[in-house]
């Protein structure tokens, strides 16, 4: 894929803004952004972290769905990943661990980044695809659904995983999986993380289409299994994965979209959005705060270290915390205690001495009931 040009200067009668040469800023890192025929194919391209955006990512979808928006020459945008394993996998939890649980205010900021990536894709006036090339899970799922129409290779699965990994999947998916699949449905995605393939998602309307992606041999496995499917990615007992018809799909949706009438399509998706707006931004700030919050919890602090740590995460120990009225809201407990030697106040109840002189420290009253 080519890398979009350095920025050219527009001419004095024209505003900067609509220069449609280039995104702003220098070449993207994250992604791959190529506009050719009509459509403009933007691709996460972090293929060594299953395309888990990063804050920078962010940064630079948003730039180039905002070139996209503003290039006439663009008629559907197409929002992909690299390699087979994966579409996007949400969030960099690995950034999530070592960034934002220890700063959560600024947790808020990239918050704001990610409102924005969501925002130009419902807001572009043009039809989204999301070509789904892999997984598609978390945060990856909710930019699936900000999109207008979907094809998933027959190997790929959906899911949220927010309530495994310490956090809530509203960037999204609260407010659009119960419009999208109902209520249950969605219930069963937010709380219990449940993979659902590619078959599965076409028959809930999660997607708009599914394209065979596993071969044997020379035949495609209309319905391959998780066995199949793991098979194919490595290549093995002549099983491989096979994009060429996802392709074809992506190809011929395209076309089709490019055969109506532009500002007609703007204004139907303009009216079509009108409930996952309503429920967008109806929620989408309170939740930005409550995370921005959560961040400094111990559910984020255990579920995001032990995803890097590759365990399972101690959700007994913090549910026994909350059975025997400590709580979770701090990291090493109510700030309860003071030191009678040197007089620092507000230590962890988990502190047997004090953290500034060393002194043993006396156990505090118990917790509010």
């Amino acid at each position: 894929m080519t890398r979009p040009r350095s920025k050219q200067a527009a001419p004095a009668t024209e505003p900067d803004v609509l220069d449609p040469v280039a995104p702003k800023g220098s070449d993207f890192r994250d992604l791959l952004y190529e506009k050719r025929d009509g459509v403009a194919r933007i691709t996460f391209n972090r293929p060594q972290v299953y395309n888990a955006y990063a804050t920078d990512t962010l940064r630079e979808l948003s730039d180039a769905v905002e070139d996209a928006t503003v290039d006439d020459a663009v008629g559907v945008i197409v929002l992909t990943g690299t390699g087979t394993a994966a579409f996007c996998t949400g969030g960099d939890v690995h950034e999530y661990a070592e960034r934002y649980t220890q700063c959560p205010r600024d947790y808020w900021k990239y918050m704001g980044l990610f409102e924005g990536a969501v925002e130009a894709l419902l807001r572009c006036g043009k039809p989204t695809i999301a070509r789904l090339n892999g997984i598609a899970v978390g945060g990856g799922n909710e930019l699936h659904l900000a999109c207008d129409l979907s094809v998933a290779a027959s190997h790929m699965y959906l899911g949220q995983v927010g309530v495994g990994v310490g956090s809530v999947a509203c960037g999204g998916a609260t407010q659009w999986l119960p419009l999208t699949v109902g209520d249950r449905r969605a219930r069963t995605m937010l709380f219990l993380n449940e993979r659902i393939p590619a078959r599965k998602a076409l028959d809930w309307g999660l997607v708009s289409e599914v394209a065979p992606s596993v071969r044997h041999g020379t035949d495609f496995v209309a319905e391959p299994t998780t066995k199949e499917v793991d098979l194919a990615h490595k290549g093995l007992n002549g099983y491989r994965i096979d994009l060429g018809p996802l392709d074809a799909a992506v190809d011929k949706l395209s076309l089709r979209l490019l055969g109506m009438f532009p500002e007609c399509l703007r204004y139907t998706k303009h009216q079509a959005n009108f409930w996952k707006e309503l429920s967008w931004y109806s929620t989408i700030g309170h939740g930005r705060e409550w995370l921005s919050l959560h961040f400094a919890n111990r559910e984020p602090h255990e579920g995001m270290n032990a995803f890097v740590e590759k365990r399972p995460p101690d959700v007994a120990g913090l549910r026994r915390r909350l059975a025997e009225g400590k709580g979770n809201e701090f990291l090493f407990g109510r700030p309860a205690r003071h030191c009678p030697s040197c007089g620092a106040k507000g230590l962890p109840e988990d502190f047997a001495f004090c953290g500034r002189c060393g002194t043993p420290i006396p156990t505090p009253s118990a917790s509010p009931g």
